[in-house]
């Protein structure tokens, strides 16, 4: 029976199987070893794989908050704001520069927040670079970030500067030039002496300080010491100095208040001044507070097409008891309207403008009020820009419409008048009122239209009357109207980024005997105030 058993036929096939098993654990150890040679030999191969997944991570994580953002309010609190880089200024002048920041309750109103911090660090002009980082706060407070501001303040704390600018105010131009040190004593203030000459042989030397934040003031603070010469002889026979210091009380967007304590002189070297400048000749002590509320809402200040403007200035002097020192009151009002007619960018701008000076104490109106202090109309500024009271009239002279005097005789019989031909002082006005209207449009050449180059038509019209001394019981407001000057023309205007050019000709309406205003073409430039 046993001889009878066929061997098992798995027996040879179990051998050739354990055979291969070990062929294909070899090739398997091979293919193993190849790998590791490959991972040896590229071993960067997996670690771009993984920054790829991080910086898609990042990104998908940026993206959801981008869109949480402009979805909704993502709540977070300010847990600590870190200064960095400042080594002269102090923290607490930039600290004032970063209000609002810790106040804000979420992550727009941080952001907010910061941009309007590094634009106002930046205006300090002290810094090179201003930048605001957030990061993450401690794990333990939730929703809450640490602002960290990094700031490079400049090398070069002396620059220099000079130009022509604009005081429409007092009808006249001066060419300065001015240096500056920054940040001296670490307040991020700015000192600066500057000499200027103008029109008139203006002279004017000054030095000032501006410090826009002070420990425990609101305000900046502001502070000039000057000395200025003004040659009126020309038109009123005098010549003006005056040496005084002014400090800035309040300074904001819309409030401003200024004291001025100075000593001025008024001096007739020509000795032809008629009989009320020469009254005011000599020494007098100004002490006074100027207030100024301004609001200007027009879409620009050189080519304003809507919007408007309004200015309210009070001058209040004689706040000292010194017997010379100068009483009086002047106030002034100004409007401007724009209004757009929508095409071919019309527009048409209004203003008028209003302002009365009085002396004060017993018996004030039968006293003279200051000189320098009354209102003289005329110039070529454009009351389109220009913001400061009623001053210029299109077509007439500096100072050259109003209240006259015939100047003192000489033996001869006629009036030795410096150049001046018709023998008369112009004495200023205690009561002054302007008006005008300006059409802007653009000109039918793109070129032109592409600089801002437009033409304008426009037209002008005021007047100035004495009150005091007695003169209010000869004021008629019928006559004040009758007697009003008047003008119009037509020009081209050139905007800039600083000034206005405009190349126009006036036409001069109504005139006095001896108002010096007379029909032509002149080229003029004005500022905004």
């Amino acid at each position: 029976m046993a001889n009878t058993e066929e061997p098992s036929p798995s027996n040879p096939i179990d051998g050739d199987a354990e055979h291969e098993d070990e062929d294909i654990d070899e090739e398997e150890e091979e293919e193993e070893e190849d790998d590791d040679d490959e991972e040896l030999q590229e071993p960067n191969r997996r670690i771009p794989q993984s920054s790829e997944f991080k910086l898609r991570d990042q990104r998908f994580k940026v993206e959801t908050l981008s869109r949480r953002l402009s979805s909704e309010l993502v709540p977070i609190r300010v847990h600590d704001v870190v200064i960095t880089g400042n080594t002269k200024t102090k923290d607490w002048v930039i600290e004032a520069e970063l209000k609002g920041i810790e106040n804000a309750s979420s992550m727009q109103e941080l952001m907010q927040a910061s941009q309007i911090a590094i634009v106002r660090l930046q205006g300090l002009e002290i810094f090179d670079s201003c930048k605001v980082r957030l990061e993450a706060g401690p794990r333990e407070l939730p929703n809450t970030a640490n602002v960290i501001v990094d700031v490079v303040e400049t090398d070069n704390s002396v620059s220099g500067e000079c130009g022509v600018y604009m005081k429409p105010s007092a009808s006249s131009w001066t060419a300065e030039g001015t240096l500056k040190y920054k940040n001296l004593l670490g307040y991020g203030d700015l000192w600066d002496a500057s000499l200027g000459y103008g029109a008139n042989q203006a002279t004017e030397v000054s030095v000032g300080v501006y410090a826009p934040r002070f420990k425990g003031l609101l305000t900046p603070i502001v502070g000039r010491i000057s000395m200025l010469s003004q040659d009126w002889l020309e038109f009123s026979s005098y010549k003006e100095q005056l040496l005084g210091a002014s400090l800035g009380l309040i300074s904001t967007k819309h409030h401003d208040l200024l004291y001025t304590l100075g000593w001025r002189i008024l001096t007739d070297p020509s000795q032809m001044s008629s009989r009320s400048i020469r009254r005011q000749l000599g020494h007098g002590l100004l002490s006074s507070l100027k207030y100024t509320f301004k609001i200007d809402r027009r879409n620009s200040p050189i080519r304003p097409t809507k919007g408007y403007a309004f200015l309210s200035t009070t001058h209040f002097g004689g706040l000292t008891p010194d017997h010379r020192s100068l009483r009086f009151l002047r106030q002034e009002f100004d409007a401007r309207f724009a209004v757009p007619f929508g095409f071919y960018n019309i527009a048409l701008n209004l203003g008028i403008s209003a302002g009365a000076v009085f002396p004060w104490g017993i018996g004030f109106m039968t006293k003279p009020s200051p000189l320098p202090e009354r209102f003289y109309l005329g110039g070529d500024f454009s009351p389109v820009c220009s913001l400061g009271g009623p001053t210029t009239l299109w077509g007439f002279k500096t100072r050259g419409l109003g209240p006259t005097e015939p100047r003192r005789q000489i033996r001869n019989g006629s009036n030795d008048d410096n150049g001046d031909s018709s023998g008369w002082d112009f004495i200023g006005g205690d009561l002054a009122v302007t008006a005008f209207a300006d059409l802007s449009f653009d000109l039918p050449v793109r070129w032109l239209r592409e600089h801002g180059i437009h033409g304008h038509v426009f037209a002008g019209s005021g007047n100035t009357a004495k009150l005091t001394q007695n003169e209010y019981m000869h004021f008629s407001p019928r006559k004040f109207l009758e007697s009003f000057r008047m003008s119009l023309g037509c020009g081209i205007v050139i905007p800039t980024r600083l000034f206005r050019l405009e190349g126009n000709y006036f036409y001069v309406l109504r005139k006095d005997e001896h108002d010096r205003g007379k029909t032509g073409f002149r080229f003029s430039f004005s500022a905004p105030s």
